[in-house]
């Protein structure tokens, strides 16, 4: 059985952390380690830690989606890594025993797991997470380029786990990326010939109620990390398989009953369409346009201060 470690980046994390460790502490296959890499020294002295739990703490503005991960992964000495998010809680204590079987296939350099709505979420968010996450497992090759273009790449660090030998052959987790690190890096394993799994038996609870403004600045933010990539994105352009996905979404709410929650989906899904269309546009506006539409500040702060 391979080794694995577990990856957390945190800030001003709450209660929903403690639950975590102790759902990560139960495992089946147990961990070599939790990695916290975490943004807020002060305020971590309330949580208490697991025996292999190490906390590294790192400076806010020196956060980045892909350098704080790559700083885990290369600080990894377990032969798989496992990333997760804060308000990520594993589902039971199969989760790491699930993604060690996804690495049994040498062919298999990543796998992302399967993320459930948290009680409370909203139909139209349910429904929409269950067309990215479904209840079947499957793999993903450059021969699925053709037919699932842009899905290809999908997979996402929320619950996510690597292969650390096959991650430190490639380039890896971009740095300074506002958005898509998993993405980006899922372009390289499919471009290096092996294969993505999604582990629909590694499963997490994990969803957002955003409201309209949230949606606009994520997808905005979503839109800026994909057009500062044309060598991943442009050929497999996002906003048909948008499309396909509201679509799909508000077929499946009528058919389970819940049209009343169709309104709803169209509202979020237009304020996601104007959020990506935005920024795409981004290189045409001015650092307070910019600033007024993202929702990571910080990053452009850094980021005009570099190109200064």
């Amino acid at each position: 059985m391979k080794s694995i470690e577990a990856v957390i980046p945190t800030y001003r994390p709450g209660p929903e952390l403690d639950g975590l460790l102790q759902k990560l502490a139960s495992q089946r296959l147990p961990l070599l380690r939790i990695r916290l890499i975490n943004t807020e020294e002060s305020l971590f002295g309330q949580h208490v830690l697991p025996e292999n739990a190490v906390v590294e703490h790192i400076r806010k503005e020196d956060f980045d989606h892909g350098a704080t991960r790559d700083l885990g992964m290369q600080k990894a000495e377990a032969d798989l890594v496992l990333f997760l998010t804060q308000d990520a809680m594993p589902a039971d204590d199969g989760l790491t025993e699930a993604f060690a079987a996804c690495f049994d296939d040498e062919h298999i350099a990543s796998a992302y797991g399967r993320q459930l709505p948290k009680p409370g979420c909203k139909a139209a968010e349910a429904v929409t997470r269950s067309y990215n996450y479904p209840d079947a497992s499957f793999v993903k090759t450059a021969a699925d380029l053709p037919r699932l273009g842009f899905k290809t790449y999908f997979c996402s660090d929320v619950c996510a786990c690597y292969r650390r030998d096959v991650y430190r052959s490639l380039a890896g987790f971009p740095h300074r990326t506002l958005f898509n690190e998993d993405m980006i890096y899922a372009a390289q394993v499919i471009g290096a010939g092996y294969g993505i799994r999604y582990c629909a038996e590694a499963r997490v609870f994990h969803s957002h109620n955003y409201d309209w403004r949230q949606q606009y600045r994520r997808n905005f933010d979503n839109a800026v990390s994909q057009t500062d990539r044309p060598d991943v994105f442009a050929a497999v352009p996002a906003e048909s398989e948008g499309v396909r996905m509201v679509r799909r979404a508000a077929a499946d709410l009528i058919r389970a009953g819940k049209w009343y929650a169709v309104p709803d989906l169209v509202w979020q899904s237009g304020w996601k369409f104007l959020g990506f269309r935005a920024g795409r546009r981004y290189r045409k506006m001015t650092r307070a346009q910019i600033l007024r539409r993202t929702s990571d500040p910080a990053y452009w702060e850094r980021r005009f201060k570099e190109e200064e």
